[in-house]
């Protein structure tokens, strides 16, 4: 196929010669309407380096039409979501994600667990970050992992120390 080739060339010019890949996916888009992977990148671009989150998610979302188990899709749709404050929206994808065979479950829980936290829902974020540490399976989502739990940790010793700096000043 030829939309094969300007979808190559545009993973291969993204995101360092953006022209290029603009160029290589209105090719490859214009021969198949429906390539998962160039709706991807498209959605991706928009997201990622013009923050034009609607128009992201409408390539997204057309891509999961032609095919809901482009797995390859889920990560870039997810951080559209969570970028874009459709906290709603991401919980229920991360959800579905989740039950899909091939999808990286850590990753996903590391993200819900991130969800979580913009919402300010701690203890639940560290119980994603629990259950993610016991299926994770390489060193980069550990890491992760670690730092977003770190990170949690500072924020619920700063309210418990809150607490304790007011029960202190109205005993004064």
């Amino acid at each position: 196929m030829k939309s094969n080739k300007y979808v190559l060339k545009a993973l291969d010019a993204y995101p360092y010669n953006l022209e290029e890949a603009s160029e290589s996916l209105e090719y490859a888009l214009s021969y198949d309407r429906e390539d998962t992977t160039a709706l991807c990148l498209m959605g991706r671009m928009h997201g990622e380096i013009f923050k034009d989150f609607e128009a992201s998610k409408e390539y997204f979302l057309e891509a999961l039409a032609v095919n809901v188990h482009a797995i390859e899709i889920y990560p870039h749709y997810i951080n559209v979501l969570i970028w874009n404050e459709d906290y709603t929206d991401a919980e229920k994808f991360i959800d579905f994600a989740l039950g899909v065979k091939g999808t990286d479950k850590s990753w996903l829980l590391y993200r819900k667990a991130s969800l979580y936290e913009q919402v300010k829902k701690l203890k639940k974020a560290m119980k994603m970050i629990q259950k993610a540490k016991a299926i994770a399976h390489n060193t980069n989502i550990i890491e992760c992992l670690n730092t977003l739990e770190e990170r949690i940790k500072t924020k619920t010793s700063g309210k418990k120390s809150g607490k304790k700096d007011k029960k202190e000043k109205s005993a004064a």
